[in-house]
């Protein structure tokens, strides 16, 4: 625990959303939708089956240019959130493919850091369905951990929002901690939404225990 003895504002327990296209995205992309429908072809239950994959085990130009791309934008969310230093972490990744009416209820991923996904297809049309106009398919969204904040907002109050919803684009990564809980809506389309979620785990976590400052009475 941290005491301060500084008068002034603190903003205190934010929460960080890394969101970012990916330069190179489409040549990646193609290689990306080409081998994971050929997995899922292979295996109908590619998607629920997450633990049992190990994408970036994969050697190929596409997949040695992601691993890259999150290992940069790891350290660059670490440096943002003020963690200055190399971290030893492993890499865990898995594809996803949501068809018509397919999505994942609400969840957070245990053990890791830090979760992302990034997005190889992202359809733009939709099925003719007969559904609320408030409905917002493939989208991801995600949830303030901090339960009922919002009961007390009042309205200008940035905390009035319990939910944050990203429209995923193709090439487009998202970074965020391991904790948060975050839904993603069904697909409506007849067209296959495709993306690659992953996990930052901290190798030795203990090595990495913050020394915290405590403060008798």
């Amino acid at each position: 625990m941290h005491i301060s003895e500084q008068d002034g504002f603190h903003l205190l327990w934010p929460l960080l959303l890394m969101q970012r296209t990916l330069p190179g995205h489409e040549r990646a992309n193609l290689e990306f939708e080409r081998v994971i429908l050929e997995r899922e072809a292979a295996d109908r239950d590619l998607t629920t089956d997450y633990l049992e994959q190990s994408l970036f085990a994969l050697r190929n130009p596409a997949t040695d240019w992601l691993r890259q791309c999150i290992h940069k934008s790891a350290v660059d969310y670490c440096r943002r959130a003020g963690v200055d230093y190399p971290i030893d972490w492993a890499l865990q990744g898995w594809a996803n493919v949501n068809r018509l009416g397919d999505y994942h209820d609400p969840h957070n991923h245990p053990y890791a850091y830090l979760s992302g996904t990034y997005y190889v297809r992202v359809p733009d049309s939709r099925a003719q369905l007969r559904n609320r106009a408030d409905v917002r398919p493939g989208c991801i969204t995600f949830y303030d951990p901090r339960g009922a904040v919002n009961m007390t907002a009042i309205k200008g109050d940035p905390q009035i929002e319990p939910e944050f919803t990203v429209s995923p684009k193709p090439g487009m990564v998202l970074l965020w901690p391991a904790f948060v809980m975050h839904y993603v809506h069904p697909n409506l389309s007849d067209e296959p939404r495709i993306s690659i979620s992953f996990n930052l785990i901290v190798k030795n976590p203990t090595d990495y225990l913050p020394q915290q400052t405590t403060r008798g009475p």
